[in-house]
């Protein structure tokens, strides 16, 4: 009968349901939170914490169980490990966005906006999800990184790198000028660590070129799902002027810093305007064209009345179609009436064997190379070439300074029109004294 009793006993308590923190025990090194504990352990704590919110009648969160205590064990000392039965205390997991189960998030620099760790369930990729928060809090605490609310960028610190969210995002890149290179990135993804360096590295060099953001897509989900971002780290390139997301595009270069910068500045080239051809027609004009330019290929076409304004625009749209050819060397394009600007042709040497004429000038070393070839785009494009390359001769500019730009009148775009010819009123002519004359 005792037998029986006591049989019965066991079934009865082993039909009785667990409690449903029972998915962990104390000895797991897991602490189990609830709302009247949460924030004083976690958020108020400096320690980083790795917190699963998960549901006890949740298949998927039983088979991360052995994962998830070994995980513990293994960050014993180093970073927090705890549960939330988000079930039970569905406001808890309401208050930091939980959706589905089991939902992990590591709680690192900014308490209040936590990482949603989105990798494999392994024991390894959690510990190291949470060590490198852990890394990264350090160096926050050391001057060493940012300690915003993304969890920072994989900027390695680097001021050049822009740190992009949802918020920021449209107005900083969508809405500029600029071109713009974009690393949507996890904080855990050991591939983006490896990046750091070299995306940093890269935005430097690329400083006035090329932008280069991050965006942490664990902590900015809106914008990683806009852009379809399934796996870290993901480049998107954003083109020159005003944009939409539409405009994006895969990077689909290598992961080192010549290689982003020689890509970057191909896709900068491609996507920027030409440059502008500027007449110089006063200082202001002349300053525009060419300086802070590394040189500046400087033209005198004929006067209007030699060449009329067919002929000029003839001149003129074989500049522009060269500009473009060699825009990525941020030269700068200027011309001139013949004769309107003395004192620039007489420092460049180009005044005195006829027009059109083409010097290219570096203004920062007071040198100049002169067209000796035809003045065609053939001859142009050999001339250009040559100077890119570092060949061809060149000669001081007379007086090592800058010539001295007049003001004269800018070209309307149309023909030169002869000054009229004085008329003689013939009243005031007395013709008997020019009849004793002839």
């Amino acid at each position: 009968m005792k037998l029986i009793l006591s049989t019965l006993l066991l079934v009865g308590l082993a039909t009785i349901p667990l409690p449903a923190s029972a998915l962990y025990s104390p000895s797991d090194d897991v602490v189990e939170l609830t709302p009247s504990n949460f924030d004083r352990l976690v958020v108020e704590d400096d320690a980083v914490w790795v917190v699963e919110f998960f549901a006890p009648w949740c298949g998927h969160c039983k088979s991360l169980v052995p994962e998830y205590k070994k995980a513990a064990k293994a960050l014993k000392g180093v970073v927090k490990v705890g549960s939330v039965n988000a079930d039970e205390h569905r406001s808890l997991g309401g208050q930091y966005g939980v959706k589905g189960f089991p939902t992990i998030k590591i709680f690192g620099a900014n308490k209040r906006s936590p990482i949603s760790y989105s990798g494999q369930r392994t024991a390894k990729a959690i510990a190291e999800a949470a060590l490198a928060e852990a890394k990264k809090k350090v160096q926050d605490v050391l001057g060493g990184g940012s300690s915003s609310s993304s969890g920072g960028s994989s900027s390695g610190g680097s001021d050049a790198v822009i740190e992009l969210t949802d918020d920021n995002f449209d107005k900083l890149v969508l809405q500029s000028d600029d071109v713009w290179l974009v690393e949507f990135f996890a904080p855990w993804c050991g591939h983006c660590q490896k990046l750091a360096p070299e995306w940093a590295k890269a935005a430097k060099e690329l400083k006035g070129k090329v932008k280069l953001g991050a965006l942490d897509a664990t902590a900015h989900q809106s914008k990683a799902s806009e852009y379809g971002i399934r796996g870290y780290p993901t480049i998107k390139f954003f083109p020159a002027g005003k944009k939409s997301s539409s405009d994006a595009t895969e990077y689909d270069g290598g992961r080192s810093a010549s290689d982003i910068v020689s890509w970057a500045l191909e896709k900068h080239v491609d996507s920027a305007p030409a440059p502008e051809l500027y007449e110089i027609y006063d200082e202001s004009s002349f300053e525009k064209a060419c300086e802070g330019k590394p040189l500046c290929v400087v033209s005198v076409l004929p006067h209007i009345l030699d060449c009329d304004a067919k002929c000029r625009n003839k001149f003129l749209d074989t500049l522009r179609g060269l500009g473009e050819k060699y825009k990525q060397k941020l030269w700068g394009w200027a011309w001139a009436e013949g004769g309107a600007q003395s004192s620039l042709e007489e420092s460049l040497e180009i005044g005195g064997f006829g027009y059109p004429a083409m010097a290219v000038v570096n203004f920062k070393k007071m040198k100049f190379s002169v067209l000796k070839g035809s003045f065609s785009k053939d001859g142009i494009n050999e001339f250009l070439r040559d100077i890119s390359y570092g060949r061809g001769h060149t000669a001081p500019v007379r007086g090592a300074k800058k010539p001295e730009i007049v003001t004269v009148q800018p070209w309307d775009g149309k023909d030169g029109q002869l000054p009229a010819e004085e008329e003689i009123d013939l009243s005031d002519v007395d013709l008997d004294d020019t009849k004793d004359e002839l």
